[in-house]
């Protein structure tokens, strides 16, 4: 049997793609209503970002879903392979000094990944499963993301004209093929958004955008490959 992530057919070549060029899944931003993805790849980095200021260094860093008995069909057609909407897990490794005791450091580590989730993106986070994977002599500070390359594009007809003019959109993006994707009665937008903005704000604000700009009403969905903070 051929599934999802198998390597025959094309959502299992797409996964592929996906995977050499760093994206990670796509995870779902919202619920099944808004349509809207997230590579891991971006959705991590702004996580990281966010734990460094609880006294704790992320090590390894993975999302999935949470309860695969209560994902849900999006009402439009997402990116090949997506993760189906519904609750997610985040499962991280850090290490600390025991200056502060450890369950503290986990608990404010959880919380920054929480609230960063819920603020900075609209992730749907039912679990944070850490685990201590080093004890540190002294603090260490964490160590910079080296940026991910932006694979921008340029905006052509209605909808990315619309798409790209929506406030907290940095660029489109053309990461797993045309930033604008058109089949029937259906449009798949890929965008960078701003660190400012929330991503799931934006990806819906993108969404009204192109669905008024293109004949015919057609369902949206989006994808964000990444959240670029801007100087």
């Amino acid at each position: 049997m051929t599934t999802a992530d198998s390597p025959h057919g094309a959502d299992g070549w797409t996964a592929a793609v996906r995977q050499r060029l760093g994206l990670g899944r796509l995870l779902p931003l919202g619920g099944p209503s808004d349509c809207s993805w997230i590579a891991e790849r971006a959705a991590a980095a702004v996580l990281r970002d966010a734990a460094a200021g609880s006294g704790a260094v992320l090590g390894t860093l993975r999302i999935a879903p949470a309860d695969t008995d209560h994902v849900q069909e999006p009402v439009a057609p997402g990116p090949p392979s997506a993760l189906p909407p519904g609750p997610l897990r985040i499962e991280a490794g850090f290490s600390a000094t025991a200056r502060r005791p450890l369950p503290a450091t986990a608990e404010a580590l959880r919380t920054a990944l929480l609230t960063a989730a819920a603020q900075r993106l609209g992730l749907v986070i039912d679990e944070v499963d850490l685990r201590v994977t080093d004890l540190l002599e002294e603090e260490a500070r964490p160590a910079a993301e080296p940026a991910a390359e932006l694979r921008a594009a340029e905006p052509d007809g209605a909808a990315g004209t619309a798409a790209a003019r929506v406030p907290g959109v940095v660029s489109l993006t053309r990461v797993l093929g045309s930033a604008v994707q058109h089949t029937d009665g259906h449009v798949r937008v890929e965008v960078a958004t701003a660190g400012d903005h929330r991503a799931l704000d934006v990806a819906q604000a993108v969404r009204g955008a192109v669905a008024d700009a293109v004949e015919g009403g057609p369902t949206v969905a989006v994808l964000v490959t990444a959240v670029v903070d801007r100087a």
